[in-house]
């Protein structure tokens, strides 16, 4: 590692290496010399006098890429493909008369971006299959355990622990779905020439149409896609690139809010995310066991949320049929969009698998807030079994409500809503129905049930048709 000049967290800290080799010199240039040799192989096919030794030639040397002699050519040259032809040729002197025959420079950097961007998103969906995995396996565990949930950050109605994982889940699923759709859709550009019209092909084969769209057809297949795109000018139209970052982005939004809400149950202290045992919390305050990992999340989702808008007044700034003025942005937006989610996934992963409950806090908390939320069901059995008269029970508890309030606003007393209650003969309720009434169980409405039925019906299903994805180690850097 150089330690003179400034190099990437993205690379050194975060991304995983999995996703850092999509995205290398190697990767890229290597896949640049694969369609050339997929460009003369189809030439070939349909009749242009290119030899099986030429082809052959250019096989024998797609990874032996000179790096050094590539760069003295691109000062020289100022054109990075044109530089990487030239290096080419000289591994390949037999070949070097047909290399890049009637193509573009956007035959190789276009089409090696859609296929980068391609395996790119196919990584990203097994981090994210392993995230809903792990997830689902959480929600499954705590699908029973009462828990308050929150409007406004206020206590609210009760949910469960489940139930609230299948929340997050939700977000997961629709980010797959939309994932999912941009990994079946992408097409190459194909081969259209200098502005999208396929002269300088249709010339190389006597202007049989055709054969210029069979030529397509077979780079395509040997690449491994089934489709290039309709039209294009020279470049693919960079909408593509807004396309596909803006499904990273829609995973990075559903993750900056899962990790928000750990660090808001954290602060409450009703769940953790990993901590390890040499971790220090602060330097200064030696107690502390901050949400690292949760605020790291955050952190970069917001980098990959904002990286989106690079894209889209790129696409929104393309003139006519070719303007360069993409190309410094891309390298850059692309790539590092993909390192970033990696990184906020490969966390993600990390704290679902680690995450601690705490039911005793969660307990205390409900204990804590259930008096006020019971009123309602107080109130209404007290009309069922005791033949209350429902507005004078709803004014005795509104006036008990307030009492009670102040107790634990204005002195910071326990909440003694249910003694006054429990106190007052209009309601006429002894302790075993107060204590009956009480159960936080009976609060949480469909919750437990909501949460079994979302997970064997909808995520199951989706995780039995990727079964055969790998598992993620998931671990983090620093």
């Amino acid at each position: 590692m150089r330690t003179d000049i400034y190099q990437s967290p993205l690379c050194g800290r975060y991304a995983s290496y999995e996703m850092q080799h999509i995205f290398s010199a190697d990767q890229k240039f290597s896949m640049w010399r694969k369609l050339w040799v997929a460009l003369a192989e189809s030439e070939r096919e349909l009749g242009l006098p290119i030899t099986e030794e030429q082809i052959e030639e250019m096989k024998s040397q797609i990874h032996n890429i000179d790096y050094e002699a590539a760069k003295k050519y691109e000062l020289e040259l100022r054109h990075d493909v044109m530089a990487h032809v030239h290096a080419f040729g000289d591994a390949c002197p037999n070949a070097a008369g047909i290399i890049h025959l009637g193509a573009t420079s956007c035959y190789v950097g276009d089409n090696t971006d859609i296929i980068l961007m391609h395996q790119a998103l196919k990584r990203v969906r097994v981090l994210l299959l392993n995230a809903i995995e792990a997830l689902s396996k959480f929600a499954q565990e705590y699908k029973s355990l009462p828990t308050l949930a929150y409007t406004h950050f206020q206590a609210a109605q009760p949910t469960t622990v489940g139930k609230r994982a299948c929340l997050w889940l939700n977000d997961l699923l629709f980010d797959l779905e939309q994932l999912e759709f941009q990994i079946e859709h992408m097409r190459l550009l194909g081969c259209k020439g200098t502005t999208g019209t396929g002269a300088s092909f249709l010339e190389l084969f006597d202007g049989d149409e055709g054969k210029v769209e069979q030529l397509e057809q077979k780079i395509a297949e040997k690449i491994g896609f089934s489709k290039c795109q309709s039209v294009s000018g020279q470049t693919y139209t960079r909408k593509v690139d807004f396309a596909v970052l803006q499904v990273i982005s829609g995973i990075a939004q559903s993750v900056s809010k899962f990790s928000s809400d750990i660090r808001l149950l954290s602060h409450l202290k009703e769940v953790d995310e990993p901590f390890e045992e040499k971790q220090i919390g602060s330097s200064a305050m030696a107690y502390k066991r901050n949400p690292m990992r949760s605020e790291r999340m955050a952190s970069l989702a917001r980098y990959v949320i904002c990286d989106l808008q690079n894209t889209a007044v790129t696409a929104s700034a393309q003139w006519f049929e070719r303007t360069l003025d993409d190309s410094a942005n891309k390298r850059i937006s692309v790539p590092e969009a993909f390192l970033a989610v990696d990184a906020i996934l490969n966390l993600y992963i990390n704290v679902v698998r680690g995450m601690k409950v705490y039911p005793a806090v969660i307990q205390q908390h409900l204990e804590e807030e259930l008096p006020f939320m019971a009123t309602e069901n107080i109130m209404m059995y007290c009309v069922k079994t005791k033949n209350g008269d429902r507005q004078v029970l709803h004014e005795a508890i509104r006036q008990h409500s307030v009492k009670a309030a102040e107790q634990v606003k204005l002195y910071g007393k326990k909440n003694d809503l249910l003694e006054r209650i429990k106190a007052d003969d209009t309601f006429g309720l002894s302790e075993e129905e107060i204590e009956m009434l009480m159960q936080p169980e009976t609060f949480t409405g469909m919750a437990e049930h909501q949460c079994e039925k979302f997970l064997t019906e909808v995520v199951a299903p989706v995780l039995e048709q990727c079964k055969e994805e790998p598992s993620v180690a998931a671990d983090i850097n620093v």
